[in-house]
């Protein structure tokens, strides 16, 4: 825990510093909030005016302000921020809330402006939030210091941390509506010295926060997010709204792992990796947070669904294959006790339907039942409004086995005025539900997700002891910069690592190419060799099955002739003479190395159809074991690997221990920006794998990025 953070959370007195009598300025509000937060310290009004608001007297200067007050509160003009600042260091006080605007987000003059403010509170040992923001709520100590208008957020049990006010703002008002409420809301601005992993680190150790929401525009140091994300969500749900997900566009990459990589995908392995549950929508993520803070637990991901409308059921099946969920299988004892207490056209198969009859009684009896089934691991409820009962009933008979479950249990009322007393009875009872199976169920299936994921092995990654870190890292150093890798160097550079390589050598001449051929042994392969063409199959840069020294000699020539005549500024260094390999399944791993997070590791389908297919998975570097494997799991081609109908199983414990391997080399050489072994040849179980193609780039400016 960092202390020096503890006066923006627990303070002992609190001084605005720019209030106002004014109920139009903001200094007004940020008064009247404070005053009406019930906030238990100490509490000062600075206006060089003077002057009285709140019962309170305002001082005309901040050195008039008696003890205690550590939590400073700034809503000034711009200009007048670095002098403040300093007037708060040498009064004592080292936590500053900077609500006003006109800073970095206005342009190269505002950032000058953040940056001095910066320098100074740093000069001073201040902590500061902003600027740009508006400000902390805490609804249980209580302390409120925005300018918000009222009313203002219930007291609950979910935290709220966003890089917007205005998104603060409106989840505040929508809340009101929703029924539920926060325990914490820090509106972060521009953070120009306080971040979201810096209060993520707080806000976790607090007793009345169950579940952390985050709305994120970026991410300061990725790494340091990854670590305190990580610790965190081991505690607590975290969930995060990152938004910036589209790309207007993205640079053309050398390699197919960089064409297929992008920012986007490197924030989905990071949460992934720290156990962090990423929303799509805000919608969505307090979907999820209202449910995860309900504080039920899950222990599979077995769904009994009870509804009294086939349609609906049918679409609650279809959304929980999408979550990846099950539909429960009833025991016999299930289904006997579900047929005497259902008429006969009532269904007793999951989803279990009631039909239009469906009473309150019959609702609540064949819920408990459902919930006591051994298979079950959680329920689905959808209630359409009933034509022969009052859906308000139903909700009466419902809530009490909800509450006394132990087991979660989804709820979806479906309709508008005729459900909207149920709807408020289930508020005021604090049990989510929701307006469509769909998002009852996606709920449903974070929690799943979140139990699966403490149930993980949360090991370090550890170096392979065989491979030659030192080696690597000479040959890395002594290449050129912002370029691809020779073969020589590859080769040597693979070998340090422990990575099987085809041996491949270079012909300058057709003579010289039927002698490597011979040598090597045939069948050979050969391949263009140039630094201007890095997709060699797309020129005709590529010649299969070679069998005797004189099919060498012509494919050498030929294949000059043919690269020559389609691209005739290319550089041509010769040609690549390599050794037939074995029959083995084909895929592709790779390395892009990403500026918040370092190095990703890419496994998939390879060959030529890679970005058609697009059947690639990315994790943070390095890997455990375990990791390697879930990761190539995820894509058809690992899933290939372990024998499919006519397709024999291959080597998946030798292309697991390769991705390893490859994620430490990446961390061990900031230097390489990307790896890209495309095909990496997987052979018969226990007879390993080859890598075909490979490319290594090494570029001086992503030196940074460590794992």
């Amino acid at each position: 825990m960092d202390h020096s953070l503890t006066p923006f959370f627990n303070p002992q007195g609190v001084v605005v510093i720019g209030a106002s009598s004014k109920p139009d300025k903001l200094g007004y509000g940020v008064a009247r909030n404070l005053s009406r937060s019930g906030y238990q310290g100490n509490i000062y009004f600075v206006n060089p005016g003077g002057g009285k608001i709140f019962n309170r007297s305002m001082y005309t200067s901040l050195m008039k302000v008696p003890d205690p007050v550590d939590l400073a509160v700034l809503i000034i003009p711009a200009a007048a921020a670095p002098e403040t600042i300093k007037l708060c260091g040498q009064r004592g006080i080292r936590a500053v809330i900077l609500l006003s605007s006109g800073f970095r987000e206005t342009g190269p003059g505002g950032a000058e402006l953040e940056n001095k403010c910066l320098e100074i509170a740093r000069r001073h040992n201040i902590r500061m939030i902003g600027p740009n923001c508006i400000g902390l709520l805490d609804t249980h100590l209580p302390l409120d210091t925005s300018f918000l208008q009222t009313p203002l957020p219930r007291k609950g049990n979910i935290a709220l941390i966003s890089h917007s006010g205005a998104v603060c703002a409106a989840l505040i008002d929508w809340s009101l509506v929703q029924n539920f409420g926060f325990s914490h809301l820090v509106s972060l601005g521009n953070q120009a010295d306080i971040n979201e992993t810096d209060i993520l680190s707080m806000v976790v150790e607090d007793p009345n926060t169950e579940v952390l929401a985050l709305y994120l525009e970026c991410i300061q140091d990725g790494r340091r997010f990854l670590e305190t994300a990580g610790a965190a969500a081991r505690k607590k749900p975290v969930i995060v709204l990152k938004s910036g997900r589209s790309e207007a566009g993205q640079k053309a990459a050398a390699s197919h792992t960089g064409a297929l990589a992008g920012s986007e995908i490197a924030y989905t392995a990071a949460f992934s990796r720290a156990g962090v549950l990423r929303a799509g929508t805000i919608e969505e993520m307090f979907d999820w947070a209202r449910f995860l803070a309900w504080g039920k637990k899950i222990e599979g991901r077995n769904i009994a669904i009870l509804t009294n409308s086939g349609g609906p059921g049918v679409l609650a099946t279809d959304a929980l294959g999408n979550e990846n969920l099950e539909l429960a299988q009833f025991t016999m004892q299930t289904k006997t006790a579900l047929e005497k207490r259902l008429p006969p056209a009532a269904s007793i198969r999951n989803p279990v339907d009631l039909i239009a009859s469906g009473s309150p009684e019959q609702y609540a009896t064949c819920l408990n039942i459902l919930l006591e089934d051994p298979g079950v691991n959680g329920a689905m409820v959808i209630l359409v409004p009933p034509p022969m009962y009052a859906a308000i009933d139903v909700a009466r008979s419902l809530i009490p086995v909800i509450q006394d479950s132990k087991k979660p249990v989804g709820v979806a009322l479906i309709g508008g005025k005729r459900i909207l007393k149920a709807r408020q009875l289930f508020k005021e009872a604090n049990i989510p539900e929701y307006p469509f199976p769909e998002s009852a169920i996606s709920s449903l299936a974070r929690l799943a997700d979140r139990a699966d994921y403490l149930r993980q092995p949360h090991h370090s990654p550890t170096r392979p002891a065989d491979i030659n870190v030192d080696r690597a890292q000479q040959i890395v150093e002594q290449a050129a910069s912002d370029a691809w890798l020779p073969a020589q160097e590859l080769e040597t550079l693979l070998e340090a690592y422990k990575i099987p390589v085809s041996p491949i050598k270079l012909a300058s001449t057709p003579e010289e190419a039927a002698h490597i051929a011979a040598g090597m042994g045939f069948p050979v392969v050969l391949k263009i060799a140039s630094p201007d063409l890095q997709h060699k199959s797309d020129v005709g840069g590529i010649i299969l099955n070679i069998r005797d020294e004189e099919q060498t000699r012509c494919g050498f020539t030929q294949m000059i002739e043919r690269v020559s005549a389609q691209i005739p500024e290319a550089h041509l260094d010769g040609i690549h003479v390599q050794r037939m390999l074995p029959k083995g399944q084909e895929v592709i791993s790779g390395v892009i190395r990403d500026k918040q997070f370092g190095p990703l590791v890419m496994f998939g389908s390879g060959g030529v159809e890679v970005e058609g297919l697009q059947d690639v998975a990315f994790e943070l570097a390095p890997l455990t074991e375990h990791q390697s494997e879930v990761l190539i799991n995820r894509t058809w081609a690992g899933k290939k690997l372990s024998g499919f109908r006519s397709i024999p199983a291959a080597d998946k414990q030798a292309a697991s221990d390769i991705l390893v391997r490859l994620a430490w080399l990446a961390c061990d050489c900031p230097a390489i920006s990307e790896i890209e072994i495309n095909p990496l040849l997987v052979m018969a179980p226990g007879q390993g794998v080859s890598a075909v193609d490979v490319r290594v780039r090494i570029s001086e400016s992503n030196t940074s990025g460590p794992c």
